[in-house]
Formats: structure tokens, C-alpha cells, sequence
């Protein structure tokens, strides 16, 4: 196991703000706005992203100040109950060590590129267009596999 293993041997709690940090793969999914089903609790994606992502690296432009820029945006590290954000997406290294699971081999903690994360296709750099441009977040509704 290299040093830079570290998710295997700390838990979510116990990292420091860079190993945490580093655990984001940069893929833009948990930025996308998403709709409720009021009658189900159904969460759907939708393929509008929030105004601060920079479309080509899907990383947020203004980080530090997100939470304040943007109300309803989470800071998953002030929270201790990360398996409750059922919202998060599938392939979230947050979600995914939070339930036990390893790092895929396209994360570039593990491909050590890092680039892997468009070439498996995971980003949302290709398809994603930013809020400000959509009217009715209905019509962007997208089933994610």
C-alpha cells in the first residue's frame, strides 16, 4: 500500500483537510441541480450544474465561499452522517468510503491521472450546461446510468 492510500486506513472523520480534499474526483455530479418527487422522495438529476463550476475541469470557481455564494450548497466535511446524503452520487468517493467501499480504478487517487475521470466517462463536463441558461429545470431531467 503506497502513503497516498491513506482512504484505506482512515476514516472519513480522521482525515485532514487535504487528504479529504483530494478524495473529490472532480466529476461535478453532486453540483448538478437535482428535482424531489414530493409524493416519492425520488431524487432527479437534471444535466443544468451550478453557475460557479467551471465546465472544463468541474471544479467550483469560487470554493471557499460556496456555502455562502450558494445557500443550498453542502459542505459534506461539517457533517458526520455522510451515509445520509442519499443524494450524493453513486460513484462519490465520500459516499463510497462512507459505506465501506474502495475507490474505482478510474478515481485519479488510484489511476494516478488525473484525467481518468473523463476518460471513464463519469464527468459532467460533456453534457452539462449551467443553470443560468435553463428556464424549466423539468425539461433537463436526465436518468443517469
Amino acid at each position: 500500500m503506497t502513503p497516498m492510500s491513506f482512504w484505506k486506513t482512515k476514516k472519513l472523520i480522521d482525515m485532514s483537510v487535504q487528504e479529504w480534499e483530494s478524495l473529490c474526483d472532480g466529476c461535478g455530479k453532486c453540483c448538478l441541480n437535482k428535482l424531489e418527487d414530493e409524493d416519492t422522495g425520488e431524487i432527479y438529476l437534471t444535466n443544468a450544474v451550478c453557475d460557479l463550476i467551471d465546465l472544463n475541469t468541474c471544479r467550483c470557481t469560487r470554493y471557499r465561499e460556496r456555502t455562502r455564494l450558494v445557500p443550498d450548497c453542502v459542505d459534506l466535511k461539517q457533517s458526520t452522517t455522510w451515509t445520509a446524503f442519499d443524494w450524493m452520487p453513486e460513484t462519490c468517493a465520500y459516499r463510497l468510503l462512507a459505506i465501506g467501499e474502495d475507490l474505482p480504478d478510474w478515481h485519479p487517487l488510484v489511476s494516478g491521472n488525473p484525467d481518468s475521470v473523463k476518460e471513464a466517462g463519469i464527468s459532467i463536463s460533456s453534457f452539462a450546461i449551467k443553470e443560468s441558461e435553463v428556464d424549466d429545470l423539468e425539461d433537463h431531467v436526465i436518468d443517469w446510468q
